[in-house]
């Protein structure tokens, strides 16, 4: 109940910045059912959502997943595409950031911990 609340009470605001945008009025009732559309529609998202992770045999929802439901509309594909691009990046990023302040805490250079890593690597190798 808490959630079809903040649902309304967003749409309350969008409809509220469109019409001051565009100079026109929605009804209380126009705003209640774009509400309803809205709120049934995420819930429809959230099975299907659930069936593609499912299918896939898996219990978590992926990017891939959220992409496969967007699918037929391209732009909105597009923008979760990029943005999905973008936080892989990040989280790359982020991900060498620890790996160098770790390694320096360790008490070696960036230099001996590509070495390292590098030996590790033969290692594995042979």
């Amino acid at each position: 109940q808490r959630l079809k609340a903040a649902v309304h009470y967003t749409v309350g605001c969008l409809c509220q910045d469109v019409a001051e945008d565009k100079d026109m009025q929605f009804s209380k009732q126009t705003i209640a059912a774009i509400s309803e559309i809205t709120f049934r529609q995420c819930e429809n998202f959230a099975k299907d959502l659930e069936v593609f992770a499912r299918h896939a045999k898996r219990s978590t929802v992926t990017t891939e997943d959220v992409k496969l439901l967007a699918r037929r509309s391209t732009c909105l594909l597009k923008y979760i595409t990029e943005k999905s691009e973008e936080l892989a990046l990040c989280n790359m990023e982020q991900k060498e950031k620890k790996k160098k302040s770790s390694a320096v805490k360790e008490g070696r250079t960036s230099g001996e911990h590509e070495a390292a890593v590098t030996e590790s690597e033969d290692y594995n190798m042979a």
